[in-house]
């Protein structure tokens, strides 16, 4: 049998209801893994092992009795550290909320288990989820499983982290700037940002401003849409849940014939390594021997990264600053350095960067009058070193500096952030340094499913689940 670790959460499922793998047998081997690999990879914030064989028991008595079974039956998941969960330490990556524990689950984690998965970790996030890596003073530093000299990325880093190096196949994460779609491409994954309101996301402080949301990280297409079709749904607590759509997927099979593609090849960035290039152009090439017709986007786009920043550190401002007084000697420097950034900015500033969304919104919105897809890369270069210093540090692309995080590695995900436009990071291929790479898919709002169909069209000319990183 192969190895439990690399089983797809799909085959997984349909082997515990085929009563073929045992759920506890399955959580075991996982749990041994999540053991063996803490030290080296750091991947979760608590391992709920005891908890989860209670459930794992309870789904293996279902499956001997014949009742009736969800979609993600006996399924181990881990999610990020950001979603509440009772009974189970939620701390959200800072020792502000050391020991932790709430005493009801959140909306999305209460859909999981009603789907019956088994809720076996707690994936790291950087402090609130307020950066693309993931380390910090309270919990150490979550390394890459392909390199642990390098980083997972972030803010989902352990949810990435732990698909990749095959403990648990899915992954629940969150993603306000490229969050879920960063440690993806770094790790290797899956890693979608859903449209505004497809996961209705009760996490965030402002419903009607919010600009992050929940989604899957998985190793193959079908594992993300069966996290989808588990908990997706509208819920009142979630404003924009109220009016999304049940999403569908018009197009499918092996032509792309009619499909149009927009690439974009920079952003505010200088520089792209070569080999992000090449994957990235292997995949429109692809696109294009399937049928695809596929253009390169030349018209300037201001992609507000000022304005963007605005908005973000200021919001870090409001939410952080009261926590200064005392435990500023335990809090992330760089969260620190974001609170301080965005003191300095003025209601103006932050009215003015509002207004500037919505002009880019619509700018965006207009591509799609001409396109079915925007196509760029996810990140502009392979997993930056596991120390990279993220508050003033240069990204260096081709031997040459090439700006602070936001522009120098992640310019392809914050906008969709701001736009709302669902954006899926897609494994690409792998740069000489043997790390991967990744292709980002953008589509029209609740076009979710076509983006993940396409990746499907990619997932198998150019596989890349049965990869797995070197020592694992």
């Amino acid at each position: 049998m192969t190895d439990p670790a690399w089983l797809t959460a799909a085959q997984a499922v349909a082997m515990m209801k085929r009563r073929e793998m045992s759920p506890v047998d399955y959580l075991d081997a996982l749990l041994a893994r999540a053991e063996a690999q803490a030290d080296r990879l750091n991947p979760f914030a608590h391992v709920a092992a005891e908890r989860a064989r209670v459930e794992a028991r309870a789904a293996e008595a279902a499956l001997m009795t014949g009742e009736a079974l969800g979609p993600l039956h006996g399924l181990p998941v881990h999610v990020k550290d950001l979603f509440r969960t009772a009974g189970i330490p939620t701390e959200y990556g800072s020792a502000i909320h050391a020991g932790n524990i709430p005493d009801a689950d959140d909306l999305l984690v209460t859909r999981l288990r009603r789907a019956g998965a088994v809720v076996f970790a707690k994936s790291h996030t950087p402090e609130f989820g307020h950066k693309g890596q993931t380390d910090g003073p309270h919990f150490g530093t979550t390394r890459n499983p392909w390199d642990t000299s390098r980083y997972a990325g972030g803010s989902s880093g352990g949810a990435a982290c732990a698909v990749a190096a095959g403990i648990g196949p899915l992954g629940l994460g969150t993603d306000g700037a490229g969050s879920i779609r960063i440690p993806a491409a770094a790790c290797g994954t899956l890693g979608l940002k859903p449209s505004p309101g497809l996961f209705p996301y009760e996490e965030a402080v402002d419903a009607f401003f919010n600009y992050a949301a929940a989604g899957p990280l998985s190793r193959t297409v079908e594992d993300a849409v069966l996290m989808l079709d588990a908990i997706r749904g509208p819920d009142p607590l979630d404003p924009w849940s109220l009016a999304a759509p049940v999403p569908v997927a018009t197009r499918s099979g092996a032509s792309l014939h009619g499909l149009r593609v927009g690439y974009i090849e920079k952003f505010h960035n200088a520089h792209l390594s070569p080999d992000v290039a090449a994957n990235t152009r292997a995949v429109l090439d692809l696109l294009a021997a399937r049928g695809a017709h596929v253009e390169d986007v030349t018209e300037r786009i201001d992609w507000i990264e000022y304005q963007g920043r605005v908005m973000y550190q200021a919001n870090i401002a409001v939410s952080g600053g009261p926590h200064l007084a005392k435990f500023a000697n335990q809090m992330d420097p760089v969260y620190k350095g974001f609170i301080e950034r965005g003191k300095a900015f003025s209601t103006d500033d932050y009215r003015k960067a509002q207004i500037a969304r919505t002009r880019l919104y619509r700018r965006v919105q207009t591509l799609f009058d001409r396109y079915d897809v925007i196509v760029t890369p996810t990140l502009t270069r392979t997993a930056l070193p596991a120390d990279f210093e993220a508050l003033d540090g240069q990204v260096i692309v081709n031997g040459e500096e090439n700006g602070l995080t936001r522009v120098g590695m992640s310019p392809y995900c914050y906008p969709f952030n701001l736009t709302g436009n669902p954006a899926l990071a897609v494994p690409s291929g792998f740069g000489g340094d043997g790390l991967p790479t990744s292709v980002q898919f953008v589509g029209k709002w609740y076009d979710d499913m076509n983006l993940l169909a396409l990746a499907g069209a990619v997932e198998q000319d150019r596989p890349w689940a049965h990869l797995t990183p070197p020592g694992l």
